[in-house]
């Protein structure tokens, strides 16, 4: 087995395990982006595509939320756009040890 291939393998192994989390936060982040849609008028693929352009803190600024509770609604995405963001790197990570680990040499110590 590659590095390479060790890598993918534990990147799938735990973002398999973090499944529940990483689904339960891109359904906030479709949810709060509809609500942030349908109060601001806006049709529901702008709506996706602003919660998520939001969430990723890309921002293009095409979209803005105009009404209080959308801006507040907005900047929750934006937190949760960098919880999802933090678990994926820190999967990446776990992933890049785990994968070091199984190929490293180890000195004999006799």
């Amino acid at each position: 087995m590659s590095y390479t291939w060790a890598f993918f393998f534990y990147f799938a192994d735990v973002l398999m395990r973090l499944a529940p989390i990483t689904l339960a936060l891109i359904a906030v982040i479709v949810a709060n982006g509809l609500a942030i849609g349908h109060l601001e008028g806006w049709k529901r693929g702008d709506a996706l595509y602003h919660a998520f352009i939001n969430a990723t803190t890309v921002g293009y600024g095409d979209f803005r939320p105009t009404l209080g509770i959308s801006k507040v609604l907005s900047v929750f995405n934006a937190f949760l756009g960098l919880l999802f963001t933090g678990i994926f790197v820190g999967a990446g990570v776990y992933a890049v040890e785990k994968a070091f680990n199984v190929f490293a040499q180890v000195p004999n110590t006799h």
